[in-house]
């Protein structure tokens, strides 16, 4: 039984789980994400998961999460449904892609991969500027786009196990033109066949803890309403503001720990 194992059956652990649903879930109904920039980092950061257990843990817990937010801005009218269903179209491919990428990447690579994710989302959270007016016009081009960004999105669901709203929500609102409620429920929804898909891929390759799964993401549906909530009455570029800090403290920790591997295997 690895290290990973052990902890992750004791009490600790099981607080643990927890705690990281209550915050992902928290984040995903604020910022329109599935939790995956939580959960993958914590995962691997305070209870010793391998990259890939941790993206593949992440992508099954965010199946849950991103129902309950989906559902929370159904209700407010901000779900852009056919082009969710467009995205989720590519995003299903390009998860399978991603999940058959995953076993054959190397631990130190994966964590370089994603820390460069996580650079390109911060710098798009500061070239967006977010509005409640905006509007999506769903047209053959830019449909065609749309198709091109689910895939993209599905394969790094697939390699770092997030659902990708931290790369659709940004390109929905800047690319697009969507408002950003818009852009957030728009984006749990497509994430949602999205994990699922990428989670099937992930199951054949063992690199899913159900349990640990399970608990983070019943823990997250209890709080990804409140967040949805939260995101109506914040103003969105201090929302961008708050959610670009804490990436930045999740990069940098991510990038210790893949310099303390390489120098391991140097």
């Amino acid at each position: 039984m690895t290290d990973a194992e052990t902890l992750s059956r004791g009490p600790r652990a099981y607080t643990a789980f927890i705690g990281i649903g209550l915050i992902a879930g928290l984040l995903s109904g604020l910022f329109g994400v599935g939790g995956g920039t939580v959960i993958v980092p914590l995962l691997v950061l305070f209870l010793h998961f391998n990259q890939r257990l941790g993206a593949g843990t992440s992508l099954a817990a965010i199946v849950p999460t991103a129902t309950v937010g989906v559902i929370s801005y159904a209700i407010n009218d901000s779900v852009a449904w056919i082009p969710a269903l467009i995205l989720a179209a590519g995003s299903v491919v390009g998860a399978q892609i991603g999940t058959r990428m995953l076993p054959k990447i190397s631990q130190t690579v994966l964590r370089w991969f994603f820390v460069g994710f996580l650079v390109v989302v911060i710098v798009s959270l500061f070239l967006v500027v977010p509005s409640r007016d905006a509007e999506f016009e769903l047209q053959l081009l830019n449909g065609l786009a749309l198709v091109v960004v689910g895939v993209a999105t599905g394969i790094l669901a697939g390699l770092i196990g997030v659902g990708g709203g931290v790369i659709v929500v940004p390109i929905l609102m800047l690319a697009f033109g969507t408002s950003d409620l818009v852009a957030k429920g728009t984006s749990l929804l497509m994430m949602i066949p999205t994990a699922i898909s990428g989670t099937v891929g992930n199951l054949r390759n063992r690199n899913v803890d159900l349990l640990a799964a399970a608990i983070v993401g019943v823990s997250a549906c209890t709080t990804t309403a409140l967040g949805a909530w939260l995101a109506t009455l914040i103003d969105p570029t201090v929302g961008n503001m708050l959610f670009a800090a804490y990436l930045v403290v999740i990069a940098v920790q991510m990038a210790m720990k893949a310099i303390k591997g390489r120098k391991k295997k140097d």
